[in-house]
């Protein structure tokens, strides 16, 4: 995960000029690139878009895809969506949650693991779903997940 650049940042914000929605393109290639918007862009952005830097931070935190918390090494999804939980979901996350030792939308203590909520991913028919470091997993149960996060193959012994 690239680590925070001023210069990289004023780039990404950059092309975002002349976009219907500047400062939402330029939050959007920031948290793309960078994976969080470092709190250190907030001035920055305050400067380039002539707005108070609590203006900015209010769009940020308006949107729920924007965080200025770097997410952990590995980033762990969960569909939550009512496909999903009507064949186990609500069930997967309590244990994700146990299992990980962090909260739904939270980083664990160490930084190695962010757990996120999703709603719909489109595998809705292979349920309960999820995204492991960015990759599709589907018909999760509690042994698959701690499998995927582990990277222990399937029918491996625990």
């Amino acid at each position: 995960m690239p680590q925070w650049n001023q210069e990289t940042a004023k780039q990404l914000i950059e092309q975002a000029h002349g976009q219907e929605k500047p400062l939402t393109a330029a939050l959007r290639l920031l948290q793309d690139y960078f994976h969080h918007i470092d709190t250190q862009a907030i001035p920055l952005l305050a400067g380039i878009y002539n707005l108070g830097p609590a203006e900015v931070h209010g769009v940020i935190s308006f949107y729920t895809d924007f965080t200025t918390t770097p997410p952990g090494r590995r980033i762990i999804r969960l569909c939550r969506a009512e496909a999903c939980q009507a064949v186990g979901a609500d069930e997967l996350a309590a244990h994700a949650q146990q299992h990980l030792g962090v909260k739904m939308g939270g980083t664990s203590a160490d930084g190695e693991v962010t757990l996120e909520a999703v709603y719909c991913l489109g595998l809705c028919a292979n349920g309960p779903a999820g995204q492991i470091d960015g990759e599709p997993a589907v018909h999760l149960d509690p042994e698959k997940l701690e499998k995927l996060i582990t990277g222990r193959p399937e029918g491996e012994a625990s």
